[in-house]
């Protein structure tokens, strides 16, 4: 009974001991998940960790680089205004040479018409010899000769009516040879009179001609302004003249940008007073030192003895509190002295003040005038003015007066230039011919006399035109200026836009005259611009792949702060008070939209801001994570894609994100900045970031 006892209890501990087995090694197996689960999770959490890292340094890397792209840009612009006077030496003054035309007319080139019609051979109509019978190939000889003779008539008819074509091409060819070298003549006639015109003093001649000298002039930098009043005394062979100079924002405030990545922000660095001062009073001096050469350079027919030049800038005089011109720097100096400069060495403030005994304001950022040596009122000629007091304004010109005058600047720029009829242009109105054998070829232009920005639209129907005619390039000029939408459409396309600032300075450059306006442009169309509504304005549609609900807004802002709590849009203020911004029905394939007019928002304003924040009322436990292959679509007021702008993905744990931002550059365009800043505490934390107090 014991030994059966022992083996019972024997075989019952066996499977105990099993059991215990069993138990351990699925305890192992478990903790060996846990393990597994738990390396696994480790090694998640550190490819999220180095995936943000990654984003950061990227963003970091980003914004350093636009910082120090803007940095770049202030340092040439300055750089730009310290060599003015020495660059402007290199360049050559407007002759009267360039102004000749060339008598050599385009040899006839008639083409084809040249080539006459080949007459058959003969020999090559022989019987096809197929015939067996006598009569059989009698017969296809007749066939042959018939052919033959039926091939030589035809082509004799050929023939005759080439050597007609080629002889009335001719005749037209010789008509317009005649009447283009008539029209050579004529105007190098007319060059030859203004020559002895200005060889004999008459002041009229002198003053255009020498005012067209410093328009055309390319020493002065882009956006420098041009007007000038002017007189001439015969007698004393001297010409005396009021020449608008630069204002104090011509030199930068900013000596530089940085990023300063603990708060996500540039700061702009100050540009030291004194030194911008002083910069500013060496560029007024380079000015006058340049007009001076120019002026005289340009003299090749003895017509200037001394030049009186006094530099004037548009402001309000200290002295008066009136609104009005105000003389900063006045040189009187003759020829045979200024000729013993060496312009690209000297000093432009001592050689003004001190070599050539002139007057400099010691504050012309504040303003403070200085007394005229002579004015040109005192001349006992008749003053004549140009610039943006007496040239015709553009926007007041008739519509075919004003498609002449961009005809005229295309021919002035060496292109061959017509208008085409008021009816059934094809939406054309000049046509153009660039004789570059390589990159010239015909180009159609579209004049729009606007005051408002320019629609994409009209941009898209230049295209258009563009391929209907089979015209090598598109050219759309305008009184107005165009938005981001009609730059984006036309970025890599054969097409060219110039706002009415570009018309005025190419129109200057080629001795041409006009300006825009006698003060502020009203916000209303003139007659000969369409009843368009909107226009300027472009949709910024959001999408992005992922089911989070996410509300997407916006804020005008000055720098990092926004302008107002009104100018941040959202879902309770759709709107900006100005209605330049809003929010809008999302067209088809975009999951929210925004309307912006960017011409329409506040001076002040230098960024508009794009966010997406998860909605909590739909998704209160969701983040960020699911936002993914997000981007901008940049529409025109038709809803058409104009282009795609990629934006920062979320991120696990974050609520709130900054998509990106469009920033005003120097000119008024804007260009979109990437962000990617993330916030845990949703919009509440986001929009206090920018200056807004939420209870």
């Amino acid at each position: 009974m014991g030994r059966r006892s022992s083996g019972l209890i024997g075989a019952w501990a066996e499977a105990q001991r099993v059991a215990q087995r069993e138990r351990e090694g699925q305890l192992q197996a478990v903790v060996r998940r846990q393990r597994e689960a738990e390396r696994s999770q480790r090694s998640y959490e550190r490819d999220v960790a180095r995936m943000q890292r990654e984003q950061r340094a990227e963003y970091r890397r980003h914004r350093d680089a636009d910082a120090l792209r803007r940095t770049r840009e202030l340092d040439e612009r300055v750089a730009l205004l310290e060599g003015m006077l020495s660059s402007g030496c290199r360049q050559v003054p407007l002759g009267v040479e360039s102004l000749r035309q060339s008598e050599e007319i385009e040899p006839f080139a008639p083409g084809r018409l040249a080539e006459p019609v080949a007459m058959p051979d003969q020999r090559l109509y022989r019987p096809r010899g197929a015939a067996w019978t006598a009569a059989g190939r009698a017969q296809e000889e007749q066939e042959a000769r018939a052919a033959f003779e039926r091939d030589w008539y035809a082509a004799q008819a050929a023939e005759a009516r080439r050597v007609e074509q080629l002889a009335a091409y001719r005749r037209q060819y010789d008509e317009w040879a005649a009447a283009r070298l008539a029209e050579i003549r004529e105007h190098n006639g007319g060059i030859a009179a203004m020559v002895e015109a200005l060889r004999a003093g008459e002041p009229e001649t002198v003053v255009e001609f020498f005012s067209a000298v410093l328009y055309a002039s390319g020493a002065w930098p882009e956006g420098f302004p041009r007007e000038v009043s002017a007189a001439y005394d015969r007698e004393a062979r001297r010409l005396v003249l009021d020449w608008e100079l630069p204002g104090y924002e011509v030199v930068p405030a900013a000596k530089g940008i940085k990023y300063l990545p603990s708060t996500d922000q540039e700061k702009e660095v100050a540009r030291p007073v004194t030194q911008r001062r002083a910069l500013y009073r060496d560029v007024l001096a380079q000015c006058v030192l340049l007009a001076l050469r120019e002026l005289f350079v340009g003299d090749r027919f003895g017509a200037l003895e001394s030049v009186a030049l006094n530099g004037f800038v548009e402001g309000v005089d200290p002295a008066t509190g009136v609104a009005g011109r105000v003389c900063v720097a006045s040189v009187a100096v003759e020829r045979s002295v200024f000729e013993q400069l060496n312009l690209e060495l000297v000093s432009a403030v001592d050689c003004m003040t001190g070599a050539l005994s002139g007057r400099l304001s010691a504050k012309p950022d504040e303003r403070v005038a200085v007394l005229p040596l002579l004015s040109p009122e005192r001349v006992g000629s008749e003053v004549v003015s140009h610039g943006d007091g007496e040239e015709p304004d553009l926007l007041a010109m008739d519509p075919i007066a004003f498609e002449g005058l961009v005809a005229e600047l295309f021919r002035a720029r060496g292109l061959q230039a017509v208008t085409t009829q008021r009816s059934n242009d094809g939406g054309v109105d000049v046509r153009a011919l660039d004789p570059d054998p390589i990159s010239g070829g015909s180009i159609v232009v579209q004049v729009k006399r606007y005051r408002n920005t320019v629609p994409p639209s009209a941009v898209r129907d230049l295209f258009g035109t563009v391929q209907d005619a089979g015209a090598n390039k598109g050219v759309l000029v305008t009184t107005s200026k165009f938005g981001p939408g009609s730059y984006t459409f036309a970025n890599g396309k054969p097409l060219t836009l110039i706002s009415g600032t570009e018309l005025v300075d190419l129109l200057h450059q080629h001795g041409l005259r006009g300006r825009l306006g006698t003060g502020a442009v009203e916000r209303v169309a003139v007659a000969e611009a369409p009843a368009e509504q909107d226009e300027g304005f472009n949709l910024l549609g959001m999408v992005w792949s992922g089911s989070v609900a996410l509300d997407v807004c916006a804020l005008v802002c000055a720098g990092s702060r926004v302008l107002g709590d009104e100018w941040f849009v959202f879902f309770n203020n759709p709107a900006t008070p100005d209605g330049s911004v809003a929010m809008v029905t999302a067209p088809r394939g975009d999951k929210a939209a925004v309307r912006v007019g960017f011409d329409a928002l506040p001076r002040r304003a230098d960024r508009l801001v794009l966010v997406a924040a998860v909605d909590p009322e739909v998704n209160p436990e969701a983040d960020l994570a699911g936002f993914v292959e997000a981007g901008i679509v940049l529409r025109d007021d038709s809803g058409a894609e104009l282009d795609r702008l990629r934006v920062s993905e979320g991120r696990a744990g974050e609520s709130a994100l900054v998509l990106g931002s469009f920033r005003r550059r120097e000119g008024g365009d804007w260009d979109f900045v990437l962000g990617g800043k993330g916030y845990r505490g949703g919009l509440a934390e986001l929009v206090g970031d920018f200056g807004i107090e939420v209870e």
